[in-house]
């Protein structure tokens, strides 16, 4: 027996041995020497204390491809599976589990316009060099290395990158931000199945008839498709784009006198996180750069002389439209007074232990016919979608590149006007004492009195694009006498006027940023700055609370559950780790939607609604309406109901005593990797749970969606970072997870913990401390020549 235990011993350790050496084999290599095809010169590359690596080359094309290397050494899987979901090609490898995702990214054909988009670029073009560069970089990484852990995990073949999965990538990000597929169907139900009274909450411009005449099934597949479009981007651990914090203060306003630029991009959260950091340094070109997977050019950046970040513009650039059909030819409709064919195309998806699954993807004038890919349970109606990222030039890939080098007011602003789809919001500064900001999009001009917001009819003018307005006739803002600019996701004004159509998140988290900011006692510096950053206070809760607490007071007879209504009406609406007030408010939030809405809209719409923005606003406006028809003439019942269930489900959830309903319990934060998806895989993948302070629409905007508790935190600051251009060598700055994406490396998640706690990290910028910082040093080498 003895013997058998030192057998079995010696096995786990050999066993042992040989996990670590293969889990070693996978880590990234941050000192050395290595040989590059291409190169023209050396390349040095030294990894601070975070795993950042500062690169530094001799021209950049050099400078660019080292960024590959060293963005596919930590970041390669994220590559891969990011433009697997960008071109429907993940059923190749996960299986027929996700299908349906495939098919869906099929049917917006994002894939179809890269390549036609790659076909269109000048390939004289400092940008498409600088792609090239940069793509060839990852492909020597990937041939020269073993494959990625998840790579062996799944099975998955190495291939090229190529310009085709850029500018996929950039479709999906832009699909991300579009909220159409999801809102259209449920107002356009709403409008036409419950009648314009309903719509009266949601504050929309309304159609008091009906524009579309769709059966059952037809609205049974506009549920469907609500779904799934949600789905396809909750499903598979990858970022989400969803909303945004940045602000630019004049000198005037900062206690340096020179502007401060701070900015948080609101991403879903994933493992990796979305960002990789990087500094840039070539003759000529010296940048801080914040970049996405599988592309060059940094959507956030900054150095001594300028800065700039993002939000999400918001605007309605994607149009559902319903078409009208030939009864006698299927394949025809109705299109300016004629019937027009459809086009009909055909692609092979491959399914991972199954064979080739056979897609017809149809197209009307209008655009790609998106419910097909529900097949028998598409309905009757073809709905097609208008997408600005099909139909616009959209020359973005340029645009980041100017944007990249713009140090003054117009070459910004020139930079800001390249870019068509997804629309953005670029907030600037410079070192010299200019702000700006730039709502960029190129907006289309629709029919008057058309409410995209809607379903269109595409047997009228309804969803016509004559044309679309000039850059100058986008929001934006140039040193402005009030001393800074904010940018929040809110609905921005145009500088003509005009009506832009979009899903703007509530005004309550700009109001309160621009309410601080305006207070011209305070001088602005990087420290208040954080504060204002982590922000965990919103008026929504009181402002929800207001009407409602008369009839809970009413209706509550209860003395212990009399206490907690009271509780709730001296709450201030914030959301710190030790409340409960933000607990109970939480609850009773969703059961009072459940109540109210979920027996008219029926599962499939009401689950739809809890994924819209529109119901952040019409969940105070309901609570102000004691007539509006959705409380049926019972609201004193309704909110009753609400109450009732929400202690119910928190005694069971949380346990029977209300002091132990804690935010911090309640409210917590992982980071998913698309592995961790699967237990027990999330043990080793994911990162987390941790207790989240801040909730939806804070400045903190650490959010889950409208639920029962306990609730999962989805997405939230991406990055938090602040530049005051008088140091801006001292730049602050954070990642949610880590810098690397590869499992069990030492910066995989290593600033987890900072994050949520609220905690920053110093971007280092100068030689001097990115040479006191260094942990190691990696030299790219020209390959020789063969003799």
């Amino acid at each position: 027996m003895k013997r058998v235990l030192q057998v079995f011993a010696v096995l786990v350790v050999l066993a042992a041995l040989g996990a670590g050496a293969y889990v070693y084999s996978k880590q990234p290599t941050r000192q050395g020497t290595v040989t590059l095809a291409n190169l023209q010169g050396s390349v040095t590359v030294r990894y601070d204390d975070r795993g950042v690596p500062h690169i530094r080359a001799e021209n950049e094309t050099d400078l660019y491809r080292a960024l590959g290397y060293v963005h596919a050494q930590d970041r390669l899987f994220q590559m891969e599976i990011m433009r697997r979901l960008a071109r429907g090609e993940l059923a190749e490898v996960l299986g027929p589990k996700v299908l349906e995702t495939d098919k869906l990214f099929r049917s917006l054909r994002i894939r179809d316009r890269a390549a036609t988009y790659v076909a269109q670029l000048d390939h004289e073009s400092a940008h498409w060099k600088a792609l090239q560069a940069y793509l060839d970089g990852i492909n020597q990484y990937q041939d020269s290395h073993a494959r990625p852990m998840e790579f062996d995990v799944l099975g998955i073949p190495k291939r090229p990158f190529t310009a085709e999965d850029t500018i996929s990538v950039a479709g999906y990000m832009a699909y991300s931000f579009a909220a159409a597929f999801r809102t259209e169907p449920l107002l356009t139900y709403v409008r036409d199945q419950l009648g314009s009274d309903y719509l009266k909450i949601f504050d929309l411009d309304w159609q008091p008839k009906g524009a579309l005449n769709l059966a059952a099934s037809d609205w049974q597949t506009l549920g469907a498709l609500a779904s799934l479009s949600e789905q396809a981007l909750a499903d598979n651990g990858l970022p989400q784009f969803e909303g945004s914090n940045a602000w630019a203060i004049s000198g005037n306003r900062t206690k340096s006198g020179k502007p401060l630029l701070a900015g948080d991009p609101h991403i879903r959260f994933s493992v990796p996180s979305v960002w990789y950091e990087a500094q840039l340094s070539a003759p000529g070109f010296e940048l801080y750069g914040y970049h996405n997977a599988l592309v060059p050019m940094a959507f956030l950046g900054h150095n001594l002389d300028f800065g700039w970040s993002l939000t999400m513009f918001q605007n309605d650039d994607l149009d559902l439209i319903a078409e009208k059909v030939n009864p006698d030819n299927a394949n025809q409709v109705w299109y300016h007074g004629q019937w027009v064919d459809m086009t009909r195309t055909e692609q092979q998806i491959a399914v991972k232990g199954q064979a080739p699954v056979t897609l017809t993807l149809r197209q009307s004038p209008h655009g790609p016919i998106i419910n097909d890919v529900l097949g028998e349970n598409a309905g009757n109606t073809p709905i097609a979608m208008w997408w600005a990222f099909l139909d616009t030039q959209n020359p973005i890939l340029e645009g980041f590149y100017q944007l990249n080098r713009a140090d003054t007011l117009a070459k910004a602003r020139a930079a800001a006007a390249k870019v068509s789809a997804p629309g953005l919001n670029i907030v600037w500064a410079n070192a010299k004492g200019d702000i700006g900001w730039w709502a960029a999009a190129q907006l289309p001009i629709r029919p008057a009195g058309i409410n995209p917001g809607f379903i269109l009819d595409g047997s009228t003018e309804q969803a016509d694009k004559p044309g679309f307005y000039p850059f100058s006739a986008n929001p934006q803002e140039e040193n402005p006498a009030r001393g800074y600019v904010v940018s929040a996701n809110a609905q921005p004004a145009s500088p003509t006027g005009m009506e832009i159509p979009g899903y703007y998140n509530l005004a309550d988290r700009g109001q309160q940023l621009n309410a601080q900011l305006s207070d011209k006692s305070v001088k602005w510096d990087v420290n208040n700055s954080q504060a204002l950053q982590l922000g965990t206070t919103t008026a929504f809760g009181p402002r929800l609370l207001a009407p409602l607490l008369p009839v809970l007071r009413e209706v509550v007879k209860d003395p212990a559950q009399l206490k907690l209504v009271e509780q709730l009406a001296s709450w201030k609406g914030d959301y710190p780790l030790d409340s409960t007030s933000a607990t109970l408010f939480n609850q009773f939030l969703f059961n009072l939607a459940d109540a109210a809405f979920h027996p008219k809209l029926g599962d499939g719409m009401f689950k739809t609604l809890l994924t819209t923005r529109v119901i952040d606003a019409a969940l105070p406006r309901l609570a102000a309406t004691p007539d509006s028809p959705w409380w049926d003439g019972k609201r004193a019942d309704t909110v009753k109901l609400a109450w009732d269930n929400s202690l119910a489900h928190l005694k069971a959830t949380l346990g029977d005593d209300p002091s132990q309903w804690q935010w911090g319990t309640a409210h917590t934060l992982t980071h998913g990797h698309p592995l961790g998806m699967q237990k027990p895989l999330d043990k080793l993948f994911n990162v987390g749970p941790f207790p989240a302070p801040g909730t939806h629409e804070v400045p903190n905007n650490q959010s889950a969606m409208i639920g029962p508790a306990p609730w999962p935190v989805t997405y939230g600051p991406s990055t938090r970072r602040l530049i005051d251009f008088a140091d801006a060598a001292h730049a602050l700055t954070i990642n949610p997870v880590g810098q690397s994406g590869v499992p069990f490396d030492r910066h995989y998640s290593d600033q987890a913990e900072t994050y949520i706690e609220g905690g920053y990290e110093q971007a280092h910028f100068t030689d001097e401390e990115v040479t006191a910082n260094t942990r190691g040093t990696l030299k790219l080498l020209p390959a020789r020549a063969p003799q």
